[in-house]
């Protein structure tokens, strides 16, 4: 169901635990450079791992957003097979909103995820807030989240009064680490023990600010090759609110790496324009064939928007345009 208050005042959800579960991105087309000839097969077999792991230890299902790659997803038979696994469940999954997921700034009924929410198949929180209490070893855990796009609180006592601890769920740009332009840093959050962010792929270490010790999990999904190193894995989340690793089945190859590392396109006193030009005649017949979302010919050009420092104005046009032609080669 989409959550108002139905889960804070049913009784709590008894379990020995959550399953935190991170960033799926379930599409019919496959990402950037992975080579995978069945996909999306390997996101769902994890998925039907996460299955036997909760209900093998009486855990309930936590998803930390962008359950799908795009809010609209066209395959049936993709979101029939979801559904599947999903009522395989013991306990309903609770779902946080992420940016993946929606079209627009909120959750609405035309989002693959309301669908799924609408139909009984999940839970899913579409406005910050506190949405569930589960009974956890005789401890009563308040579940809290802030989706996408909507305000992080400062503060969360009394939100949940009869709750002895508090967790938490964003999806944010948040600066775990060194963090990047436009990331925030994790912030104290008084009433809350533990946030858990969703939206980073990668995985960082545990930080603490103030009383809130912050986690960020990372995707179970590599879509990109940045992520060539991270170890998928569901996290089982205990009284003692200690996520613990509960490592995924994947393969350790899974990128195509052809050209991560080339020359500039041409020398440096070529024009731009003609620079692009030959750079799209070359990569159109055979990297964006071989990905099916176009995200070689991307890199490419990125690549040469950072070398020439290319004005804005002209990088939004070229993004445009390559949008567009890899939306008229779906089939």
């Amino acid at each position: 169901m989409i959550l108002d208050r139905e889960r804070l005042e049913a009784p709590p959800v008894a379990c020995a635990g959550l399953l935190l579960i991170g960033d799926p991105h379930i599409a019919s087309r496959r990402p950037g450079r992975r080579k995978d000839p069945d996909w999306p097969t390997p996101v769902l077999a994890k998925l039907e791992h996460c299955v036997s792991l909760a209900n093998a230890g009486d855990l309930a299902p936590v998803l930390l957003g962008d359950l799908f790659e795009h809010p609209v997803e066209p395959d049936e038979s993709l979101k029939a097979r979801l559904i599947r696994i999903l009522k395989g469940f013991r306990h309903r999954p609770l779902a946080n909103v992420g940016n993946h997921d929606i079209r627009h700034t909120r959750l609405s009924d035309g989002d693959s995820l309301a669908v799924l929410a609408v139909s009984d198949v999940i839970d899913v929180g579409p406005e910050a807030g506190p949405v569930a209490h589960y009974a956890v070893a005789g401890l009563r855990l308040g579940v809290g989240m802030t989706p996408f796009g909507q305000t992080i609180p400062a503060d969360v006592r009394g939100l949940m009064p009869e709750a002895e601890r508090v967790l938490w769920l964003t999806h944010h740009d948040l600066a775990f680490g060194a963090g990047y332009p436009g990331a925030v840093p994790p912030h104290a959050i008084p009433g809350c023990d533990l946030a858990v962010n969703g939206h980073v792929h990668k995985r960082h270490a545990p930080v603490r600010h103030g009383d809130t010790l912050w986690f960020n999990p990372g995707t179970i999904t590599r879509g990109s090759v940045d992520l060539l190193t991270h170890e998928p894995a569901a996290w089982r989340l205990g009284a003692d609110l200690v996520p613990r690793p509960e490592p995924l089945p994947h393969r350790p190859e899974v990128f195509d790496l052809t050209g991560r590392q080339v020359a500039p396109a041409r020398p440096d006193s070529a024009p731009v324009e003609s620079a692009f030009v030959s750079l799209l005649r070359a990569e159109t017949a055979t990297d964006l064939a071989r990905s099916d979302d176009g995200a070689l010919i991307r890199e490419a050009i990125e690549a040469k928007f950072s070398r020439d420092d290319t004005p804005e104005p002209v990088r939004a046009a070229i993004r445009s345009l390559m949008e567009e032609a890899v939306v008229r080669r779906r089939p």
